[in-house]
């Protein structure tokens, strides 16, 4: 999880609001922001660290793609059943027990002692944060009112793009002095000041949980085992051992997992933790696709830019860390501004543009190459692909809860925060082929995933262009 994922999650805080500020507010500002920082900081290091822990466990490039998918595999699929949790059972609560989970699972991944233990704390990584993130926006969103709701999700926003910029440089830096396992110690600090300002100032309206719908606990089973299959198969399928046996009934059975998923769905109608009904509209349908698409591509980005710097330019982890810097930058400083031009545009214009720009910045990184000079080659692609992403985020927010009745806000801005990892992670398996060669095949290999990035870019593009409605903009 990066800074592209900020503005994102920002909908989810703007679906669930109340009409009046809390006590202690800004105290519950900064424990939400504490919270939340956990994912976006540990997300944007662990990338940088994939050639660090793969050399310490001698991984296979399968292996690498489950350090990072072990994470976004819970977290995509329980994402939803995460906030719905915090709904019935008390969003503080939730919100520590989230938390608490995180910062014991990265213990457990900074002690590793074998590739199986590392990603089984990656998994309840994920898990914790399905929990915290949810959670830690709602309250966000219940804690304050009017404009001061709107100036509080904005130091959120800018938090977390902050935290998830500076978290690949420090990470670098710690690869580089101590070793990876430092790296997940940045998370306690994190985690105790949250919690503790949470047991302090967060506290739960006991009405909400009254009130709130039963679990899709069925639900949230059949999309993680789905899932799952989908992205094993497809680690297998794209690694050297190709389209085996085992990878295509893994495939196909997460199909069919998935087609129960969507019946289930459908059962339960608005109980459902992903209602079908949303899918009513053809702008959410758009929106979706893109949102799967461009931040599949922006995934691959995150990964491979890092490791190719390390493995075959030879940057050190410090400078391969700070070499995605200028992205959180930029989609911090512009984002606001595309917003304001897309409220007065419509999003279908810059949701159109924006994605074309990414794929022009993914044909620039066509430059990058073993002996890669980084004002040169590197930071021309990254400015340009931050450019383009820019004026996507906002009028993505903006058009994602517009585009289906009020009283599905919530759940309509949970499910594309959850689609947005799930194409990093769809994005992640289909990397093998590039992390399991060396040398000049690895150079290739990244240019073929540029040119593949920059097509699901062009295609995220014609998504906005053809499927969303003018009406979103109002």
């Amino acid at each position: 999880m990066n800074a592209n994922y900020v503005q994102c999650d920002v909908a989810q805080a703007a679906g669930r609001t109340s009409g009046r500020d809390v006590p202690h507010a800004n105290w519950v500002l900064v424990a939400t922001i504490l919270a939340s920082s956990l994912a976006f900081v540990d997300g944007s290091v662990v990338n940088v660290g994939l050639p660090a822990m793969g050399a310490a466990f001698q991984s296979e490039a399968g292996d690498l793609q489950w350090i990072i998918n072990a994470y976004l595999l819970p977290l995509s699929a329980l994402l939803l059943l995460g906030g719905a949790a915090g709904d019935r059972f008390g969003r503080a609560r939730l919100l520590i027990a989230g938390t608490t989970l995180f910062g014991a699972a990265s213990i457990a991944c900074a002690c590793a002692p074998s590739l199986a233990w590392l990603m089984a704390g990656r998994g309840l990584q994920g898990i914790g944060a399905a929990f915290l993130m949810p959670n830690s926006l709602a309250i966000l969103g219940a804690s304050f009112c009017g404009e001061a709701r709107g100036r509080a999700i904005g130091i959120w926003a800018s938090m977390g793009a902050f935290m998830a910029a500076v978290g690949p440089v420090l990470g670098g830096w710690l690869i580089d002095t101590i070793g990876w396992r430092a790296i997940f110690f940045i998370n306690l600090p994190l985690a105790i000041g949250a919690i503790l300002l949470a047991l302090i100032f967060v506290k739960d309206q006991g009405e909400q949980s009254k009130k709130a719908p039963k679990l899709d606990g069925l639900g949230g089973f059949l999309t993680t085992i789905s899932l799952g299959a989908i992205t094993w198969g497809l680690t297998i399928g794209t690694g050297h051992a190709g389209w085996t046996p085992t990878a295509l009934a893994l495939s196909f059975a997460g199909i069919i997992l998935m087609l129960a998923f969507l019946a289930v769905e459908k059962f339960k109608g608005d109980g459902a933790m992903m209602p079908l009904t949303l899918f009513g509209s053809s702008s959410f349908i758009g929106l979706t696709l893109l949102t799967f698409l461009l931040y599949g591509a922006l995934g691959a980005l995150l990964v491979l830019v890092p490791y190719v710097l390390i493995q075959a330019a030879g940057y050190a982890g410090t400078k391969a860390g700070a070499a995605l810097l200028p992205f959180a930058i930029l989609l911090t400083l512009i984002s606001p501004i595309m917003g304001g031009l897309a409220g007065r545009l419509g999003p279908r214009t810059p949701l159109s543009i924006g994605p074309l720009v990414v794929a022009g910045g993914f044909l620039l990184a066509l430059r990058i190459g073993a002996d890669a000079d980084y004002w040169t080659t590197v930071f021309p692609a990254i400015f340009v692909i931050a450019i383009g992403m820019s004026g996507a985020v906002a009028p993505l927010t903006t058009a994602v809860l517009t585009s289906v009745d009020r009283r599905y806000t919530g759940s309509a801005s949970g499910l594309n925060s959850a689609v947005a990892r799930t194409g990093g992670m769809v994005a992640t398996a289909l990397l093998g082929g590039v992390l399991g060669v060396a040398g000049p095949a690895l150079i290739n290999g990244f240019h073929a995933a540029a040119i593949a990035c920059a097509a699901a870019s062009m295609a995220a593009g014609a998504c906005a262009f053809f499927l969303i409605k003018v009406k979103t903009a109002k």
